[in-house]
């Protein structure tokens, strides 16, 4: 991967009415509503995560005024799920704009699960939540489990550990790059608009 003029080539779908928002204003940002309107019976998952991520995504990129929630990106195109219809777009994306982490990993966080450094640290988790006859996701959705808890979430700082790297151009993922931006802008727009 080339990043020598310190951008990344990413795709992203969205609605049309972010498309609008950003030919009316020229940037867009996601909001916490819309992930609520969008999601309804399972927003409380999405906000969970949504809002950890917010949290701590802020100390690779800075989060700007009026950004609530990330837009999600991908390097590769195949990665886009287009299943439910929307618009492609085509970005180029200043690297300091952005925070990248492996798909794979951002999908094992969105089910609520522990994010192990690796596979063996991840089968430790599960052998010692066993006794307790729970799921990782319910001890995410309720207080019953606060250490437990405290433990899933810390797990997730792994989501980070290859964004220097992946910034870098190191492709260090299995299943592909994902992309945090907390907004689309109009002039990154290559294609799509």
């Amino acid at each position: 991967m080339d990043y020598s003029n310190n951008k990344i080539t990413l795709y992203a779908l969205q609605a049309d009415p972010v498309i609008e928002a950003i030919k009316k204003d020229g940037v867009c940002f996601s909001k916490k509503k819309y992930v609520e309107k969008k999601y309804v019976e399972s927003a409380a998952v999405f906000t969970t995560v949504y809002s950890w991520f917010v949290n701590e995504a802020s100390k690779f990129s800075k989060k700007p005024e009026g950004a609530e929630y990330p837009y999600w990106a991908f390097k590769d195109l195949y990665n886009v799920d287009q299943a439910n219809g929307g618009n492609v777009l085509k970005l180029e994306v200043p690297l300091d704009e952005v925070v990248l982490f492996d798909v794979r990993d951002w999908n094992r966080i969105m089910c609520l699960k522990y994010l192990g450094k690796d596979e063996k640290e991840e089968v430790a988790f599960r052998e010692k939540i066993a006794p307790y006859g729970v799921l990782e996701t319910k001890i995410m959705l309720t207080n019953f489990y606060p250490d437990l808890k405290r433990e899933v979430m810390d797990s997730w700082q792994n989501l980070f550990r290859n964004e220097d790297k992946l910034k870098n151009g190191e492709d260090v993922t299995k299943n592909g790059i994902q992309a945090g931006l907390w907004q689309i802008k109009k002039e990154w727009i290559v294609e799509g608009l």
